[in-house]
């Protein structure tokens, strides 16, 4: 059987064309299929479920490529169209799993006969038609389809206005003293003998790190902070009410409970907990080293009590420099950014057995993207492709501000190759660590996506694990980025001498100062991720802090609104604690790898069979627990948090 392609993507002159076909064809043949299970279902409640996993497979295409494109096309045609097709996708995907005759076809199927797979299959699709309110009365599931379809709105406007709102800020050159010198070169000096700043990451990160000058820092920070504000206010109030509406309407008291429902978690109220359990466990940490902190900001600020985030990057960054003798303009020397993508791929090709080969056919929506092709490590050295995946990883206007993985195809076995790209925002020239270490991460979900691909259902494929769980695999593999070993492989400054191992033991050490603020500082977030889901404030700023003096280290800055660019509250709404849930569990996955041979094949490939390449068809617990021996503890990450 011929292997399936990857999909053809349209050049920049087709781009709009193609988007609105691909839209219409697909939600056509999804309806056609769907129609077909309503009046002459097969007879097997397996072939049932794969006409349904067909359906799946059409709408996860249109909506899949309509969410890279919303967020990553140059074109704003191609992105308004991509965003209109999403919302076309939610509508469908809400009238189905509302309709009362699908729902009752499933239910009466019998899972006796079914493979395991298969039955989960059918428990995941009858879970998913109560939560949309299948069983609820003829008005209320027309409300409950009016939330979902306003609240994708609301989520792209939301992004949108985040992606868009672009700030900057003017300084002299005197002004920026402490930048590195890379960094200077590529921001002239203009005709009014000022320097342009703006709030995009490889801007903003640096100057809040390096600059001197306590003026510019504020000037920055406040910009980030206020990304997205007024306009995004409104929207979140109106979004955190829907959610809520929703909630109540399928049988839930707040939207969190809702959420985490299908998540490792399983219980709303076990969120605060979860997160107090953490804020707990840094408290001590956190004291320790804001200890160290605060003694080197009273060297420049007699004064000082508390410090906030146009001080804190620097003075922690001012405490590694000196007390821990790490210099991060010395650090990035070793990181130009064609060299790290490179090492990326050869250090996960050793470590899972891949090859990456460049997509020589791809056709590309930006000059920045790269395109690869996946292949296992044959024995004959002609391994069939596993996926593609796309690199876009420096700003430009109008692409999304952060970094994440996007989809672009699922992959089914025999049916349809897992594609997926990276978007991000890192410099074209030498790289902070700590981007280093994001890339890491990053393309950790793009090995997910591309070794779970290959499983036989859709809502099965790739990262399909409980949300709570998908940071994991991510989280671990930044521990690659943070070996000397590993790092000496392509880490080299101009003259071509690899990284210190000295050097990067000091990073260590230096990186492990500080993690009690960051545990804080995360568990901020994920208050304001929870809490604003289950009180709904009236007053958001009051209520941020509130919970920013309970939880956060760093004072507020009077007068911002982080609130309004926090991006988390869209798609992760009140999970935000995911990302330590998740961390929890990394940390004790990596204890099963041994510190001093980063690539032995014998745990590398268990980890990849037993963790990435069932994708979801097992729960995020029993993954763990086959590639562990046993279940996970939080045993590991306390051990790592108090050390």
């Amino acid at each position: 059987m011929t292997p399936p392609a990857p999909l053809l993507l349209p050049t920049s002159d087709e781009a709009l064309a193609w988007v609105r076909a691909r839209t219409s064809t697909g939600l056509t043949v999804a309806r056609d299929l769907v129609a077909g299970l309503r009046s002459d279902p097969p007879s097997e409640p397996e072939e049932v479920l794969r006409r349904w996993d067909e359906v799946t497979l059409e709408l996860s295409n249109v909506g899949a490529i309509s969410g890279l494109f919303s967020n990553a096309h140059p074109d704003l045609a191609v992105r308004t169209a991509s965003e209109e097709a999403e919302i076309d996708v939610d509508k469908l995907v809400t009238e189905l799993r509302q309709d009362r005759a699908l729902y009752d076809l499933f239910a009466g199927l019998d899972p006796a006969g079914l493979e395991a797979t298969a039955a989960r299959l059918l428990e995941k699709t009858l879970e998913e038609f109560r939560r949309a309110g299948v069983d609820q009365d003829e008005a209320t599931r027309a409300r409950l389809a009016e939330i979902s379809e306003r609240t994708t709105g609301i989520d792209q406007e939301f992004s949108r206005n985040i992606r868009d709102d672009v700030r900057t800020v003017q300084a002299t050159p005197d002004q920026l003293d402490g930048m590195p010198e890379d960094w200077l070169a590529a921001h002239p000096v203009g005709e009014d003998g000022l320097v342009t700043v703006t709030t995009d990451y490889p801007d903003s990160v640096p100057v809040r790190m390096f600059v001197k000058d306590a003026d510019i820092r504020r000037q920055i920070t406040i910009a980030s902070l206020e990304r997205g504000y007024p306009a995004n206010e409104p929207l979140l109030k109106e979004l955190f009410d829907l959610r809520h509406e929703y909630a109540n309407l399928v049988g839930y008291s707040d939207w969190a409970s809702y959420d985490a429902a299908v998540k490792m978690i399983e219980k709303g109220p076990a969120i605060p907990e979860f997160i107090d359990r953490i804020a707990q466990a840094a408290q001590g940490p956190m004291e320790r080293d804001l200890a160290v902190v605060m003694e080197r900001v009273r060297e420049d600020m007699p004064d000082a009590e508390r410090i906030d985030a146009a001080d804190s990057t620097y003075y922690e960054e001012l405490v590694r420099k000196e007390q821990h003798d790490v210099d991060s303009h010395l650090v990035r020397t070793y990181f130009s950014h064609d060299k790290v993508v490179q090492g990326l791929l050869d250090v996960t090709g050793r470590l899972f057995g891949l090859r990456y080969e460049p997509a020589e056919d791809a056709v590309l929506w930006h000059q920045d993207v790269t395109a690869y092709d996946v292949h296992p490590i044959a024995a004959d050295g002609d391994g069939e492709s596993l996926g593609r995946i796309y690199l876009d990883l420096h700003p430009r206007e109008g692409k999304y501000k952060h970094a994440a993985q996007f989809t672009l195809t699922e992959g089914v076995a025999g049916r349809q190759l897992p594609e997926g790209a990276l978007l991000c925002n890192f410099s074209r020239g030498l790289m902070e660590h700590d981007h280093v270490v994001t890339l890491f991460h990053e393309f950790g979900h793009l090995l997910h996506h591309v070794l779970g691909g290959h499983v036989a259902w859709t809502r099965f494929a790739g990262v399909a694990t409980e949300w709570d769980f998908v940071e994991a695999p991510s989280q671990m593999l930044e521990e690659w980025a943070w070996d000397a070993d590993v790092l000496q492989t392509f880490a080299t400054n101009s003259d071509g001498d690899p990284i210190p191992a000295e050097l990067v033991a000091k990073m260590r050490a230096a990186d492990d100062f500080g993690k009690g603020i960051q545990a804080r500082q995360q568990m901020f977030y994920a208050s304001v991720s929870y809490w604003f889901h289950t009180e709904r404030p009236a007053d958001l700023t009051a209520r941020q802090i509130e919970l920013q003096e309970q939880y956060s280290p760093l004072r507020y800055i009077d007068g911002t609104h982080f609130y309004a660019n926090f991006g988390h509250l869209g798609g992760y709404s009140s999970a935000y604690y995911t990302y330590m849930w998740s961390l929890v569990i990394a940390k004790d996955l990596f204890s099963a790898f041994d510190e001093d041979d980063m690539f032995d094949g014998e745990v590398a490939g268990r980890y990849r069979d037993s963790v990435l390449v069932p994708g979801g068809t097992k729960d995020a617990a029993d993954l763990v627990a086959d590639f562990l021996g046993r279940p996970y503890t939080f045993d590991a990450y306390a051990q790592w948090l108090a050390r």
